[in-house]
């Protein structure tokens, strides 16, 4: 196999016709462009600086540059005294400066292949500061053209002569207030914050002046005490008391750093002693006593007043508590993650696409409702069943009478007259609801004489189902009451569809393919299409490299053989267990909570996280699945169901045939969403729904749905092949993936492919694949696309190798592969032998 593989690798190498790649702007194109804009700007900085030195002179030869015999004196020559006049003459004047250092930034950028996108922003204020500089200059300087330039000059005159000089000069102003605020951020609770800040560095420097001196207590002899005590409140007002707040009468004592006092003579001394005040007069003579030590604290603290004058009590305000978080940095200066930029033009379809059946609604016909309630009153009145009260609700296909019995009547009684009813009705089938859940009334389900269609184009554009708040909203239809019926998939969390031959299943899946087509981007959504009829699904051919997901190497996305059905459900299995690892890591629970960390740039990509999609897999009729495969089916479809809920993987099973061995317990208990359209017996409609009333459906669309608590009846909405049609097409034809969503490979314990051991036929980076993988001690074909940027198909292919090579262990189903080799050495030793042997 390995051999036929080369010849064909040969045989495309050695065609003589190559396809021709189309141009891409590669890493050397954006540093050779970039270096030419940098030398670019230069020149221009060069050709305006000589341009005010010698513009006059070069004046009169800029018109005569084809002349040789003409001589300049710009530093650049002909060509600077032409660009120079170009922009700074006949362009913006002095403000063309600007545009130097917009080339040198786009270039600099480009050399250093950092995003241009993140200089959007300068070039528009800087364009912006452009026109508003060299228009205020040619406003104030008008006599001078170098300063505003040609254009501003006339732009300048054309303002005046609709606006007049006030009108303009106005103008201008306030495109400079705008440049302000939004450019260079200036507000005026930040000029007021400045000029605050600049006076509270005034106060603490000047009060670290005035404790940088400390003063000498030791000096204070016993002389000192004996001077009067207005010499001696002179002599420690110039080291104790602030002079400014002494003037204001309020003598504020301040914190040296070690002092000596006296006790009683003061008032208790506190860190921050600026808040403490003091009588004006001091009563009693300073003794010097034992040092006391003050404690600076960094904040001031909050002193509460208490009635006792000596009892001070301090409270300091909590620290402001800064966390630097890489994920809101990343978020400010990059935005959110955004998982549809890859077709940001993505259009979804349009309403129009949907065809619109001239029904003209629902139509009351009241001569069959009262004759279907008198039927209804006669019937039971014979069987001595009085009626208190009886409400009709007509629906699109069905109608409901609610009747209110008199007291004393069993409900039992009336659920077992259906049949009669029916037979005096003369219905296809009525389905009698004993009693209605949250209504005291007991139900009676009527099939009208001419049903109504419900479009599928009157459920899209339902205001219920465009402003529907879900994660994968489903509009199957309208329920009687003529309300449309919209329901999550992601809720369900699998969806089982039963019914006979012909009764609605296929139109069904279009309309829950619909739904999600017209409310999902296909970054959101995948869909992995199990079609065993081979032509119920081959519409959605078109949108494979949109929507659909497949496995890596084979052609169609759609699965109609059987036998590939066992690996995609396998694979998804594997897909199943490598997102529960990323789970894992990220440390949540679900796909929705790992999927906004992601999108708030919380989650590493080097370390293989990524942006997941919803995963739907539909299987149009799952009893030939089970026919032709059996266990090997059964077994990963109900493992998907009992686990893949929280990774976003969903189930749709449809089949026609409801018999146990097919809707299996194992099954049932995995699905409680499930849809009935129209089965032969009442044994069919316990299978499905395990209660009855699926027999009495009349076919068409209708259908009951569960999802483990009450009977919803509703009727399908209809979407025609032609519509299905118009809506891949113009899917299809918008922009799309290079390939469709690629699912894990799966390679069965008796499909392992057998490579010779032959060192010749080994990739190029063998070795380097089994150095990361004894490294790792990890055999995983993901682990070896991420560290060497390699395709799934050649990273799969290396870890075939290494297994043939016998570094790594066989394939474990879901489990990473064993490695044989233990360290870097005997890795070595292995290779030193083979070159041996």
């Amino acid at each position: 196999m390995a051999k036929t593989v080369k010849k064909e690798t040969a045989g495309k190498t050695n065609s003589p016709e190559k396809e021709k790649k189309p141009f891409k702007f590669s890493r050397q194109h954006k540093v050779i462009f970039g270096a030419l804009l940098v030398l670019f700007s230069i020149a221009l900085l060069l050709a305006f600086i000589s341009f005010f030195i010698y513009g006059q002179y070069d004046q009169n030869a800029v018109g005569y540059l084809t002349d040789r015999t003409v001589s300049v004196q710009n530093w650049l020559g002909k060509f600077g005294a032409y660009l120079a006049d170009l922009f700074l003459y006949q362009g913006f004047g002095i403000a063309s400066f600007l545009l130097v250092r917009l080339f040198f930034l786009t270039g600099i950028y480009l050399v250093l292949d950092m995003p241009v996108r993140k200089l959007k922003n300068t070039w528009f204020w800087d364009l912006f500061a452009i026109i508003i500089v060299s228009i205020l200059l040619a406003f104030f300087a008008d006599f001078l053209p170098e300063l505003g330039g040609v254009i501003g000059y006339e732009m300048n005159l054309f303002m005046q002569d609709y606006l007049g000089k006030a009108g303009t000069l106005l103008v201008l102003v306030f495109g400079l207030i705008i440049y302000l605020i939004f450019k260079i951020k200036i507000s005026p609770d930040g000029i007021k914050n400045y000029f605050e800040t600049k006076k509270r560095e005034a106060e603490e420097r000047a009060f670290a002046d005035s404790i940088a001196a400390p003063v000498a207590v030791q000096e204070i002899t016993e002389d000192l005490l004996d001077e009067d005590e207005d010499v001696v409140r002179a002599n420690l007002s110039k080291d104790f008391y602030d002079e400014d707040e002494e003037e204001m009468g309020e003598p504020i004592l301040k914190p040296a750093s070690q002092f000596e006092i006296n006790k009683e003579s003061l008032q208790p001394t506190i860190s921050n002693s600026s808040s403490i005040k003091m009588e004006p007069t001091i009563k009693a003579p300073i003794v010097p006593i034992a040092p006391i030590t003050l404690d600076v604290h960094p904040h001031v603290p909050e002193i509460i007043e208490t009635k006792d004058d000596s009892f001070v009590i301090e409270k300091f305000a909590d620290e402001d508590t800064v966390v630097e978080n890489l994920s809101a940095k990343l978020v400010a200066d990059f935005g959110e993650f955004d998982p549809t930029l890859d077709l940001s033009n993505f259009k979804f379809p349009t309403l129009d696409l949907l065809k619109e059946y001239a029904t003209g609604g629902i139509t009351i016909n009241q001569e069959e409702l009262e004759e279907n309630k008198n039927r209804i009153v006669e019937t039971l009145r014979n069987y001595k069943i009085e009626i208190a009260q009886i409400k009709a609700t007509v629906g699109p296909s069905v109608t409901l009478y609610e009747i209110v019995p008199e007291a004393g009547i069993r409900i039992s009684k009336i659920k077992s007259l259906e049949d009669d009813i029916a037979l005096s009705l003369s219905a296809l089938g009525i389905r009698i609801i004993a009693p209605i859940p949250g209504k005291g009334t007991i139900g009676i389900e009527v099939p009208n004489k001419n049903p109504t269609m419900v479009s599928m184009k009157s459920v899209i554009g339902s205001a219920k189902f465009q402003e529907a708040e879900m994660e994968l909203p489903i509009a199957l239809g309208k329920t009687i009451s003529n309300e449309t019926f919209v329901v999550d998939l992601a809720k369900m969390p699998h969806l089982l569809m039963a019914g006979a031959t012909g009764q609605g299943k296929s139109v069904g899946l279009n309309a829950v393919l619909t739904s999600l087509l017209y409310k999902k981007h296909p970054a959101e959504v995948k869909f992995v299409l199990v079609d065993p009829k081979k032509v119920e699904l081959t519409l959605f051919n078109k949108i494979e490299r949109h929507y659909l997901a497949k496995l890596p190497d084979t052609d169609e996305a759609i699965i109609t053989d059987n036998a590939k059905v066992i690996n995609t459900l396998n694979s998804l299995c594997v897909e199943m267990d490598n997102r529960y690892s990323l789970l894992k890591d990220a440390m949540v629970r679900n796909i929705k909570e790992y999927n906004e960390k992601f999108k708030t740039r919380k989650l590493n990509p080097e370390n293989g996280h990524r942006f997941l999609p919803y995963i739907v897999l539909v299987v149009d009729e799952f009893a030939d699945l089970i026919m032709t495969a059996g266990k090997e089916v059964e077994l990963p479809i109900a493992r998907l169901a009992q686990l893949a809920r929280a990774i976003g993987i969903h189930l749709i099973i449809a089949t026609q045939r409801p018999s146990v061995n097919v809707i299996t317990g194992m099954i049932k208990a995995n699905f409680p969403a499930r849809i009935a359209f129209r089965v032969t017996s009442k044994i069919d409609s316990r299978t499905i729904l395990d209660t009855s009333g699926a027999d009495q459906l009349i076919g068409r669309g209708d259908l009951l749905y569960t999802n483990g608590n009450d009977v919803v009846r509703v009727q399908c909405a209809f979407v025609d092949t032609p519509e299905v049609e118009k809506i891949t097409e113009f899917i299809g034809n918008q922009k799309a993936y290079p390939n469709a969503y690629l699912l894990p490979e799966y390679v069965g314990e008796d499909n392992g492919i057998k490579l010779d051991v032959d060192i010749s036929e080994r990739d190029s980076m063998f070795r380097e694949a089994a150095e990361i993988i004894v490294n790792a001690q990890q055999g995983s074909a993901s682990l070896l696309q991420r560290k060497l940027k390699l395709g799934y198909n050649r990273a799969g292919r290396l870890i075939d190798q290494l297994e043939a090579a016998g570094i790594v262990g066989p394939f474990e189903g879901s489990k990473a592969r064993g490695v044989n080799i233990p360290d870097l050495v005997s890795l070595d030793q292995f290779f030193n032998n083979e070159q041996n042997n």
